[in-house]
């Protein structure tokens, strides 16, 4: 959990539903608020001028999105979408940046995971400009695994779609899956009823 969410209640914060597919915000709107997910998955992405995405990244109860605009002033640099049905807690922008002014340890959670999406981001960036696309695909993978499994040892199941893997690698769905087949027959990951395992 990024913020306790007792905390955030007692400084004002409240609870927004969204239905699947409603925008949490729109990519170029103003913030208005610090928002973390309760309950659901929310998709984070841009979308181009013929309506094809790219996810950034998702979402999962527990975890804060839309973070920039709070520290930068300006606009979101994604649109935020629920995948399914979603809660979140909304707290008004100037409320959280005196929460965080207050409380170090906040704050420091904040530098954290900051610096992660910015080594995740460097990270797909370097395999999306100079990879194939099985080490796109496999460099995805691997940081999902690190990021939901505390023994990396361990088999994960991987709860993304073939197009959410399409999305966030900027490949083709044919591509993703003509390579998930290949990693599997090579025994880089296992696929097991349909669903992939790493």
């Amino acid at each position: 959990m990024m913020v306790d969410l007792d905390l955030l209640l007692a400084w004002g914060g409240t609870y927004k539903k969204y239905n699947a597919g409603e925008f949490v915000f729109d990519e170029g709107s103003n913030c208005t608020c610090y928002n973390q997910l309760v309950e659901g998955q929310v998709k984070w992405v841009n979308y181009n001028d013929e309506g094809k995405e790219f996810i950034q990244t998702l979402i999962d109860p527990g975890e804060c999105f839309g973070e920039i605009p709070l520290f930068d002033d300006e606009p979101y640099v994604a649109s935020a979408v629920a995948l399914e049905e979603s809660m979140v807690i909304k707290l008004p922008r100037n409320l959280f940046l005196q929460l965080v002014k207050e409380n170090s340890d906040i704050s420091f959670k904040f530098c954290q995971l900051l610096a992660n999406r910015l080594r995740y981001k460097f990270m797909l960036l370097k395999t999306n400009a100079f990879e194939n696309p099985e080490n796109r695909i496999t460099a995805l993978l691997t940081y999902y695994k690190k990021k939901k499994c505390l023994q990396t040892s361990d088999s994960f199941k991987v709860n993304l779609t073939r197009q959410q893997i399409a999305n966030m690698t900027g490949l083709r769905v044919e591509t993703v899956i003509r390579t998930i087949r290949h990693l599997n027959e090579i025994g880089s990951l296992d696929i097991v009823n349909g669903k992939v395992f790493i």
